[in-house]
């Protein structure tokens, strides 16, 4: 038959120019990978087309799809007669089936019975398994019930056992000892103390108690049993009579501070679990009646005069108390390895007892309605607890005693928020009050008669200084509340920041309406204003000094972060005020400058001086000159801006006033000039047309024209105002002022000189 394919399928493939097979594949196409078990072609896919663009490795797998079907073609050609005769070697098929059939069925069957014998010898022995199971937890269960019996009856005869304490043991009298032994079999040498008798008491209490532990195990693991059920009432009673009998040991022993009984006792009751019970004991016993005495004494030995909520000799007392009675079980309860650090004396025993003897003796003690008790107490209550943290061994234990209900309760009674809030009213009240005043109030001080410049001048200022200082005095200030209290400066600061701007801004509109609180700016004068200059100056200084340099004392535990936060928020407080000193030197300025420009008002008489008459040339300055600039020499002089006004100020005032009477100045004269200039105008047109109809009188006229033409009333008003700038500015240097300086002046000068002065300004 002829082949399938035009090459035989021993031919070569063909080959490219440099030998290789025209149908090879690049070195990233594994053939390879299609035979692998777990090829998946998406993943295959994915991985190549990262680095192979789609369109080639289509072409690729094209082309080796291509080269497949060749070597199926290639392969069929080669052997194509047994592919052929294929069907026709499949002969008795069916039969040779049947006889492979029956041997398999036989052995289903014996697996089937063999499974079957298998699943029932595993649910017996799971059975078994089970029934061992149950006898195992029965077991245990009986186990508990038989260790419960017997602890419970080991208890009831401990208990039996137990040797009483009558009043007279302390003295070495016993008498229910028999034969020199304790009926448990502990011996007794004759002649044995009580202290002995309650070490061996409290030893035995400490056994009964690490037996009841024992048996509370048990009746947690078995408390539905019937038979625990039934033993409730003997365990109960047994309880009863350890929980006495322990009582009374701890208490024999902490009369007699016998350290070994103490000990034993305490041991005892962690081991049961009943810290509260010694807690108790000890608080009843040896606190109590105390903390009474000490509490009930001192108020009865208050005068009429001292108020009866104080705490201070209170707390020496106690604190004097826990030193000489209380400190020995402190330091059994710290021991190291002990075990007793569950008992917590100084909060349930000691602090509660103080804390409920203060609420029914002293109640007041709490009560932020008279601050400065309130603060006094709270302060000494806070020492107070130092000094009992002061007993704990480690920081665990002071946290744990922070922790406790007692501790959380005695710091509740503290209304901290109500005391801020009355000394927030009492402080803002106090500069409310001082701020509303309808003037400024000067103080008269004695330091103001000795030249004293570093004084404040002003109540209000004085006022805020003080409240200032109020909120970080020892006697005000809560450390706790130092976030408040630094926000309520603040606020004091910018309460009078704006009592000056508001105050500032009436002067100057004073028709803007009412405003309370800033009368003081439409009354005040300008030497009042200079108060005002020194007192914000006085208080910007110690604001950013010594007030600063206390506040950040007194916070010195805080973080770097918060310091640098407070001291620029205290800082700003200070710059805010220092902000409002130019505002008040214009206040004056516009003041000083008002009173100048009513003496510029004469300046007008000049044209009415020269206007139609023959006045000769001025030949001096005009008298309202020298009074220009008096009100800002009078202010100057006086005794308030020489004593209280810096240099610096000074001569900021003088700056600003000189420029701006010069503005005016050169206003009124320019108007002056311009409407003299335009009136000479108007009567030049009427004298022409005059002497155009009196040409009979041409001489006479010629006379009259050459006479005017030489110095116009226009020039001589110029030549009066050249005197008296000239004459201003000679008074502008003795104030030491430079005319040349101020644009206004050099303008002025240009107006009225002649072209051959201008630009060229002597005095």
């Amino acid at each position: 038959m002829p082949d399938l394919h035009p090459h035989s399928p021993h031919s070569r493939k063909p080959t490219d120019l440099f030998g290789d097979p025209i149908d090879s594949h690049p070195q990233w196409f594994k053939q390879s990978s299609f035979l692998d078990p777990n090829f998946d072609p998406e993943s295959y896919i994915s991985d190549l087309r990262t680095f192979v663009p789609f369109e080639t490795l289509r072409s690729e797998l094209r082309s080796h799809l291509a080269s497949l079907k060749h070597e199926l073609v290639e392969l069929i050609n080669r052997d194509y007669a047994d592919f052929v005769n294929l069907s026709t070697k499949l002969v008795d098929v069916d039969a040779s089936v049947v006889r492979m059939r029956a041997p398999l069925n036989e052995l289903r069957e014996k697996i089937v019975v063999f499974r079957a014998a298998v699943e029932d010898s595993l649910v017996k022995l799971r059975n078994g398994l089970q029934q061992r199971a149950d006898a195992q937890a029965a077991r245990e269960v009986l186990e508990v019930l038989l260790d419960t019996f017997h602890v419970v009856s080991k208890v009831e005869k401990l208990i039996k056992e137990l040797p009483s304490l009558p009043a007279d043991w302390s003295n070495g009298d016993v008498n229910s000892v028999e034969k020199g032994h304790l009926s448990n079999g502990i011996p007794l040498q004759h002649g044995e103390s009580g202290m002995n008798l309650r070490d061996t008491q409290s030893m035995l209490l400490e056994r009964i108690a690490s037996e009841m532990n024992r048996l509370k195990f048990y009746m947690t693991h078995a408390q539905n049993l019937p038979f625990i059920q039934n033993m409730e009432k003997r365990i109960q009673s047994a309880l009863l009579l350890l929980d006495a009998s322990l009582g009374h040991c701890f208490i024999e022993g902490l009369e007699h501070r016998d350290d070994n009984a103490i000990y034993n006792c305490l041991r005892a009751y962690a081991a049961i679990d009943n810290t509260s019970n010694a807690e108790e004991i000890f608080r009843s016993t040896i606190v109590a009646p105390q903390v009474k005495k000490i509490i009930a004494h001192n108020l009865s030995e208050l005068s009429a005069e001292t108020s009866g909520d104080e705490l201070e000799v209170d707390y020496m007392k106690i604190n004097q108390f826990i030193e000489e009675d209380c400190k020995f079980l402190l330091e059994i309860s710290s021991r190291e390895n002990s075990g007793l650090h569950v008992f917590s004396f100084l909060a349930n025993s000691i602090l509660k007892e103080v804390l409920t003897e203060i609420q029914k003796v002293k109640p007041g003690a709490f009560s932020p309605g008279r601050p400065a008790e309130f603060l006094k107490n709270y302060k000494s209550s806070l020492e107070f607890l130092a000094k009992l943290e002061g007993y704990c061994p480690s920081r665990y234990a002071i946290t744990k005693f922070r922790a406790e209900a007692v501790f959380v309760e005695f710091m509740k009674q503290w209304n901290i928020g109500v005391y801020f809030s009355l000394r927030f009213q009492e402080i803002a009240g106090t500069l409310d009050s001082a701020l509303m005043l309808g003037s400024l109030v000067p103080v008269h001080n004695s330091n103001s008669d000795q030249g004293e410049s570093h004084e404040l001048a002003l109540k209000q200022s004085v006022s805020l200084l003080a409240c200032l200082r109020t909120c970080w005095s020892e006697d005000v200030l809560v450390i706790t509340c130092s976030d408040k209290f630094l926000k309520l400066s603040l606020q004091l600061i910018s309460r009078y920041s704006n009592w000056l701007s508001t105050g500032l801004a009436v002067r100057k509109v004073p028709n803007l309406g009412s405003n309370p609180g800033s009368e003081w700016a439409v009354s005040a004068a300008p030497d009042d204003l200079v108060y005002v200059i020194h007192d914000v100056n006085c208080l910007e200084e110690e604001i950013s000094g010594n007030y600063l340099d206390h506040v950040l004392e007194l916070l010195k535990s805080c973080s770097p972060e918060v310091l640098d936060l407070v001291k620029q928020s205290i800082l700003q407080g200070g710059t805010s005020l220092k902000d409002l000193v130019p505002q008040v030197i214009n206040s004056i300025t516009e003041t000083v400058v008002d009173k100048s420009v009513d003496v510029l008002k004469q300046i007008k008489g000049i044209t009415a001086t020269y206007r139609m008459t023959n006045k000769p040339a001025p030949v001096r300055h005009s008298v309202y000159v020298s009074g220009i600039l008096r009100p800002l020499k009078d202010f100057l002089d006086g005794e308030k801006a020489s004593r209280y006004l810096t240099k610096e100020t000074r001569n900021e005032l003088i700056h600003r006033a000189t420029f701006d009477i010069t503005s005016q100045y050169h206003g009124q004269a320019t108007d002056l000039v311009t409407l003299a200039r335009r009136t000479e105008s108007s009567l030049q047109k009427i004298r022409l047309g005059a002497q155009r109809q009196q040409k009979q009188q041409k001489r006479g006229g010629l006379g009259s024209e050459t006479l005017d033409s030489t110095i116009s009333e226009t020039d001589k008003v110029c030549m009066q105002l050249l005197l008296d700038i000239q004459e201003y500015g000679r008074n502008l240097s003795a104030l030491g002022v430079e005319a040349r300086n101020i644009p206004a002046y050099c303008d002025l000068w240009n107006c009225v000189a002649t072209p051959e002065r201008q630009n060229a300004i002597t005095f």
